[in-house]
């Protein structure tokens, strides 16, 4: 994850002093664990989790809220101030306090989205099919929340056929059996680097892949 961290590091700023780090993908298909993995590699760099922006009435209609409260704040210079939304008690709790840092991801379905690529200094795409992505999401839920996956899936297919994130990507993530590989999003042919084990990782010092579960 060295080099992962070297790479992004070395990004110029693309909101204020901050480089913003976009991770979209499937509901479902392992977006919070890779940028998690990603701010490790990083010494911890904060991660804003779209679930807590998002909420039961405006799954997808946040960009505005999103805008004012966290990029805004953060393109200037200043520290964000945003609620994060409780899902069980269907409410906004107190505001979180995000000071801008060299490097600061945002997760969540959506993140690649146009209103936001400008803010973006590299889009990852978590690239796990749909219909894969929301299955491993149920079964991650559990029978209780099948209701609301079946509102989401309506929701997210509607928000992905009109703002599509995965043809803008810079880099397509894909798991494997050793962790991670990745493939440039640009490149047509989809030209694979090798992938790179945790043991291959501490003898080369670095590599384009991270390993652990989605």
């Amino acid at each position: 994850m060295g080099g992962v961290a070297a790479e992004l590091g070395g990004l110029a700023p693309s909101c204020g002093p901050v480089r913003l780090i976009g991770v979209d993908g499937h509901a479902g298909s392992g977006k919070s664990t890779f940028a998690g993995s990603v701010a490790a590699a990083l010494g911890g760099a904060p991660v804003v989790h779209l679930d807590d922006v998002a909420c039961h009435g405006e799954l997808f209609e946040w960009t505005e809220r999103l805008r004012v409260e966290v990029l805004e704040p953060l393109a200037a210079g200043r520290a964000a101030h945003y609620a994060a939304y409780d899902w069980v008690a269907r409410r906004f709790g107190p505001a979180r306090v995000l000071k801008p840092a060299p490097v600061v991801l945002v997760e969540g379905v959506g993140a690649g989205r146009r209103a936001l690529r400008s803010y973006l200094a590299r889009l990852f795409w978590m690239d796990v099919p749909q219909q894969e992505s929301w299955e491993r999401g149920r079964r991650r839920d559990g029978r209780e929340l099948a209701d609301f996956w079946d509102g989401w899936e309506r929701a997210e297919r509607a928000h992905f056929a009109d703002d599509p994130s995965r043809p803008f990507a810079d880099i397509l993530v894909r798991q494997c059996a050793s962790g991670y590989r990745w493939t440039s999003g640009a490149d047509e042919a989809h030209q694979t680097h090798p992938s790179v084990t945790e043991s291959h990782e501490r003898k080369s010092g670095g590599g384009n892949l991270v390993e652990g579960p989605t």
